[in-house]
C-alpha cells in the first residue's frame, strides 16, 4: 500500500463549512514534569512567552500557555489575560501534575518509542543554522542536525522531557 495521491486527499477533504469559519486551532498539550526545567526552556530557549498560568489546586495540577506573542500584549488584568490567552493561535499548553518532579520514576511518554503515535511540534525559524547553533550554546539535545539524514535543512530537537519539537523555515523546507 502506498499514500494518498494528491487528488485522493483533495477528494477526502470535505468543502468548507461556513459554521466553522470562527474555529481557531488554539493548543496542543504536553504534561510535563518539572516547570522548573521546562518554562526556561520554552521562554529562553525557544523564545516564547508565558501567556497564562492556570492553577487548579484541588486536582494539583498547573496549566501553563505559551506562545509567540509579544510580552507588552499580555494583559495585566487576570480575567483579561486568561481569556486572551485562549483566543491566541498555536500554543502549547504545558500541564504539570503536582509531585511528579519529585518521582524519578516518573516520564511521560513522547510519542516517539513503540508504541509510536504523536510525533512533534514544529517551530518555523529565520535560519535554521543559527537556530540550531544557539540550541548548542544552550546544551538542548538533538534528534536530528540539519546536515544529518536524508532530509537536509531541518533539525529536532528535544524539550527537558523527550517530546520533539522540528526546527524548520518555509522557504526551505526539503521536498
Amino acid at each position: 500500500m502506498s499514500g494518498l495521491t494528491d487528488a485522493e486527499a483533495n477528494a477526502l477533504c470535505r468543502p468548507f463549512d461556513g459554521s466553522t469559519k470562527d474555529f481557531l486551532f488554539q493548543q496542543t498539550m504536553y504534561r510535563i514534569k518539572d516547570p522548573r526545567k521546562t518554562l526556561p526552556f520554552y521562554s529562553e530557549v525557544l523564545g516564547m512567552t508565558l501567556l497564562v498560568k492556570l492553577d487548579f489546586p484541588e486536582a494539583k495540577f498547573s496549566l501553563y500557555f505559551m506562545g509567540y506573542e509579544n510580552p507588552a500584549d499580555v494583559p495585566s488584568d487576570p480575567a483579561k489575560r486568561k481569556v486572551w490567552a485562549m483566543s491566541r493561535k498555536a500554543t502549547v499548553e504545558l500541564t504539570h501534575n503536582w509531585g511528579t518532579e519529585d518521582d524519578p520514576n516518573q516520564s511521560y511518554h513522547n510519542g516517539n518509542n513503540d508504541p509510536r503515535g504523536f510525533g512533534h511540534i514544529g517551530i518555523m525559524v529565520p535560519n535554521v543554522e543559527e537556530a540550531c547553533a544557539r540550541f548548542e550554546k544552550f546544551g538542548v539535545e538533538f534528534v536530528k542536525k540539519p546536515n544529518d539524514g536524508r532530509m537536509k535543512g531541518l533539525a529536532f530537537i528535544k524539550d527537558p522531557d523527550g517530546y520533539w519539537i522540528e526546527i524548520f523555515n518555509a522557504g526551505t523546507v526539503p521536498c
